[in-house]
């Protein structure tokens, strides 16, 4: 059984480097997540600090230091990498952000349905 792709945006559409916040799922608790541009690689990552378990952002794809370099936790402060969602500073040092897979298709990016109906239902039980 192939997994169903589902449409996210164009490498293009977004900043190099840059951000943009995406949400899965219906009802009053969606998935949250975001997909991060560096250069010519994207990545993505649910919207969810693994020091307090909240949204990383405070205003709409806000998601990086000023520098571009990491991205930031509007809360604490925490840092993370770009490429592996490693906190390099702040209050939850070595954590991760949970990565969800992107697939890239003549530059538009794709997420897997199951991947985020999987991480939907992880959130309910």
């Amino acid at each position: 059984m192939s997994d169903e792709l589902t449409g996210l945006c164009r490498l293009s559409e977004l900043s190099d480097p840059g951000a943009r916040a995406f949400s899965w799922g219906d009802g009053d608790w969606p998935l949250e997540f975001f997909v991060v541009r560096q250069g010519n690689s994207a990545f993505a990552y649910v919207n969810r600090c693994p020091h307090a378990g909240h949204e990383l952002n405070w205003q709409p794809d806000r998601f990086l230091t000023s520098e571009g370099d990491l991205i930031l936790c509007q809360s604490h402060g925490a840092r993370f990498t770009i490429a592996d969602g490693v906190c390099v500073l702040g209050p939850c040092p070595g954590a991760r952000l949970t990565r969800l897979s992107l697939t890239e298709r003549n530059g538009e990016l794709f997420a897997s349905a199951a991947e985020l109906d999987a991480l939907l239902g992880a959130r309910s039980r």
